[in-house]
Parts: C-alpha cells; sequence; structure tokens
C-alpha cells in the first residue's frame, strides 16, 4: 500500500479543521476534490477517517491514531524538501573571491576553477579585486567568501588557510639605484633605505613586507605609503623609496625604469587561500578543497 504525501496533507488539514470547506480553502482546492482524496486514502487503509454528519466533522478512532503518525511523516518531507532547496541554492549560488593582487601563477585559477565547477556545475565565481588597506581581501568584512591573502593576515585565528605559493622576497628599486647592478642584494645593506609601506590597517603584514622582524630592532624609514601596483610603481620611479616584494608579484612593477633583485636574509613570502573559520557553506570549503588540489597545499 502507497500514501502520498498528499493525502496526508489532506487527511491533516481536515483533521486540524473539522470542516471539509474549510479545509478545501486551505489547501486551495475544491471540495469535491478533497473529499474524493480523502474517500482514497480510507480505501486503502480499510477503515473510516471520519464521522460526517450535517452538523460536524469527527475523526473515528483509526482516524485520531493516524493523526500524530501524518504530522510527524509531513514535517519530516518539508525537512527534507527545505534541505534539498538548500543544497540546490548552495549550487546555484556565486562565490566571491577576493584578492589584493593576482595570484595567477602558473595557471592557478583556472586550475582551481575546473575542479570547483566540476563538484559545482551550476555555481558562478566571481574575482574580487580589493586594495591593500584591508590585508584580508574581503574577509574580515564579509565582502569576500574566500580570498587569496598573503600571510600574515590580521585575526589570523579567525581564518582557515591552504598554502598556495612560497616565493623568495625580492626588492624593488628604480634602475638608478646604487644596487640595481647588483646580482643579489643583502638586506643589510637595506636597512638605511627609505622603504615604501602598506596602509597601517594592513597590520602585521605591513611589518611583514617591511621586514621588521630582520632589522635588528631598527625602526623602518617610510618614504611613502602605497595601496596599489600603480602607486607603488609611481613611488618607486619617483625615488620615494624601496620596497619588498613577491618574486611572482614582479612583473607588476618591472614595467620599465623599476628592477627587482633577489634578497639574501629574508625568509620567503607564503600566498594563501583563506576563508573564515566558522564558514561552513558547501561553496566555500569545495572552492579550498579545489585550491588544495590544484597546489597541493596543506594548512598554511
Amino acid at each position: 500500500m502507497d500514501v502520498h504525501g498528499r493525502e496526508l496533507r489532506y487527511f491533516a488539514a481536515v483533521a486540524e479543521e473539522l470542516h471539509f470547506t474549510r479545509a478545501a480553502e486551505r489547501l486551495y482546492v475544491s471540495q469535491p476534490a478533497l473529499s474524493k482524496q480523502i474517500r482514497m486514502l480510507e480505501r486503502q487503509l480499510g477503515a473510516p477517517l471520519f464521522e460526517r454528519d450535517r452538523q460536524r466533522v469527527r475523526l473515528t478512532e483509526v482516524g485520531t491514531a493516524l493523526l500524530p503518525h501524518a504530522r510527524r511523516v509531513l514535517a519530516e518531507w518539508d525537512a527534507a524538501l527545505a534541505e534539498v532547496e538548500r543544497v540546490k541554492a548552495a549550487h546555484r549560488s556565486t562565490i566571491v573571491v577576493g584578492m589584493s593582487t593576482s595570484p595567477g601563477r602558473g595557471g592557478l585559477l583556472p586550475a582551481v576553477r575546473s575542479r570547483f565547477t566540476a563538484a559545482f556545475p551550476d555555481a558562478a565565481v566571481k574575482l574580487r579585486q580589493v586594495g591593500w588597506e584591508d590585508a584580508s581581501a574581503g574577509l574580515a568584512d564579509g565582502s569576500s567568501d574566500v580570498a587569496f591573502v598573503w600571510l600574515p593576515i590580521p585575526d589570523q585565528e579567525r581564518y582557515r588557510t591552504v598554502l598556495v605559493a612560497e616565493e623568495p622576497r625580492l626588492v624593488a628599486m628604480p634602475e638608478g639605484h646604487r644596487l640595481a647592478t647588483s646580482e643579489v642584494v643583502d638586506f643589510a645593506d637595506l636597512l638605511d633605505e627609505p622603504f615604501l609601506a602598506l596602509p597601517p590597517s594592513a597590520g602585521p603584514l605591513r611589518d611583514y613586507w617591511l621586514a621588521t622582524d630582520a632589522r635588528g630592532g631598527r625602526t623602518p624609514r617610510i618614504g611613502a605609503v602605497i595601496a596599489s601596483p600603480d602607486e607603488t610603481y609611481e613611488a618607486l620611479v619617483d625615488g620615494r623609496g624601496i620596497c619588498l616584494l613577491a618574486n611572482g608579484n614582479a612583473p607588476l612593477l618591472t614595467r620599465g625604469d623599476v628592477v627587482t633583485r633577489p634578497v639574501r636574509g629574508l625568509s620567503p613570502s607564503r600566498l594563501a587561500l583563506a576563508w573564515r573559520a566558522d564558514d561552513q557553506r558547501p561553496l566555500v570549503h569545495a572552492y579550498a578543497r579545489a585550491c588544495a588540489e590544484a597546489t597541493g597545499g596543506g594548512s598554511a
């Protein structure tokens, strides 16, 4: 015997209203159609569910026994439908990927996208450029769902990360700089140079690109504050300072009149994909898995 959810829903409505006309109005069906479905259910069960007369409708003993079970079945079905819609919506949704500089190293973004869309073919990926004022690339204020960030970032305990790349730090300088002809530059030779610095809001990342941990307690000289590759390039050619950058970002600045050189005495830079630790959305975790698969990266 197969009982359809519609028949149980119709039965529950009549049982709660104890009035066929009101139940039909509640269900947006005609009263004859409702009565027909109830009769079909009674035939399937082999027992009447309601006692009817001209004055009132009452549940029979069988109807009274069925009602709590029908309500539980309908509640479970409604919960199942809601979960299906949640999963469908997740597959149709858009994930916003924040970045402060392009992470396009060795075809990284297409490799991640292809793996991600294999798992969520109906989801859209939106890339979002974020200024260097926000070291979290939009994670902190929720405007990005995941983000490619340079480590360390402020409040790093709030985030989970997958390491994407580890690259030597270079120094960028005007081509007429006294050290521009060197093949490798010792960081000790840069201690007295004015540096271009990220905005103070970048927190620990500002200190990292100033290499404060390698200065032996000496305070860096700040020649200018920069918040984008264009600002950095203009400040370099204007002679306002030098700056450290990751090897993969060198093409952003070497457009002419600027050179980059390896620096001896500094730890490598680390690029990671990050997301909020309390974010359990399937799209976010699928993108993180795709990134880990594409790069072979682990937790940073």
